[in-house]
């Protein structure tokens, strides 16, 4: 009886987008060819201005290039170039500790999950590494999330993590920039999948190394992306409440003027008593639409949840 090779040894590919880390690039691509020497690296230059490309092809990785900037561009991008059983994305700028990758790529294989999280922890003395604004936002974000969906995520927006096959092939990826990493834990989210964080050391960059982070432009975008996949998941209570708020304002304009009709028979303000008649049938509108994309909703999620299946089967 042979054995079959593949099952025993899954292909592993790391996947690093990057953009102007020509000063880090190369450590990150050796300490995880040491720590996983089998695997494939893959870096997507993101229209760097230095040398980063250069670098990563000297250290050995394979090296494709992404025009249209944002790092979602660039995930996307390496996500069709590499073929592998399992994923393992990292940033590019030194910051997530290689060694944890064996706990996570273990814990993947093991648990049979289709994506394990490094959640982000940093010692009280290096506590800078992690930026509070960024902290904050990451916490608010998780809590949003949570309830949307109603699992809780510690670290939505890390960079470190480990995916199987059948997520990445049933993964739409329609990010841009930096809100990629919320698309990942709503699509994981949204299909119910098996899912984990586990904890992972993380340092500051090196010196002379510049964070491509915006706190509120990129926070702005994350937000927006939210709200899009809120309307794309839940369409139903996405406009039950935004059909809510609008029956609110209506009601908060027209019961006053029912009341003085009530007593004198006369409508004082016709224009204020056309505008909540409007309102109030807009919000019924917006609630049948609700209903109506609810129905296209779970079509769009059985399509994903039938590329999720199809690519475990391969």
């Amino acid at each position: 009886m042979t054995t079959d090779v593949s099952q025993a040894t899954p292909r592993i590919a790391v996947i690093i987008p990057c953009k102007n880390e020509a000063l880090t690039i190369a450590k990150v691509i050796t300490d995880f060819h040491h720590e996983l020497p089998d695997a494939k690296i893959w870096v997507c230059d993101n229209r760097s201005t230095d040398e980063t490309a250069a670098t990563a092809r000297a250290a050995g990785a394979l090296v494709v290039e992404e025009d249209r900037p944002g790092k979602g561009h660039a995930v996307r991008r390496l996500f069709a170039a590499a073929n592998a059983d399992i994923y393992v994305l990292v940033d590019g700028d030194a910051t997530y500790d290689p060694k944890s990758i064996h706990r996570m790529v273990d814990c993947l294989e093991s648990d049979r999950l289709d994506m394990v999280v490094g959640r982000r922890i940093t010692p009280p003395a290096k506590d800078s590494a992690y930026r509070r604004g960024h902290r904050m936002g990451n916490r608010s974000f998780a809590t949003v999330i949570s309830k949307l969906f109603g699992y809780r995520l510690e670290d939505v927006f890390s960079g470190y993590r480990v995916f199987s096959r059948r997520f990445i092939r049933s993964f739409p990826a329609l990010s841009i920039g930096f809100e990629i990493e919320t698309e990942f834990s709503v699509h994981a989210l949204d299909l119910a999948l098996p899912i984990r964080e586990i904890d992972c050391p993380y340092a500051a960059r090196p010196e002379g190394s510049v964070s491509k982070l915006s706190t509120y432009g990129d926070g702005t975008r994350i937000a927006l992306m939210l709200i899009y996949l809120f309307e794309q998941v839940r369409p139903a209570l996405f406009f039950g409440l935004l059909g809510g708020v609008i029956a609110v304002v209506s009601l908060a304009l027209g019961i006053p003027l029912v009341i003085e009709f009530m007593h004198t028979g006369l409508v004082p303000l016709l224009p204020t008593a056309v505008l909540a008649s409007a309102l109030m049938l807009l919000a019924v509108l917006t609630g049948v639409c609700g209903i109506i994309l609810d129905s296209v909703g779970r079509g769009r999620k059985e399509a994903k949840r039938l590329a999720y299946l199809a690519a475990a089967s391969e």
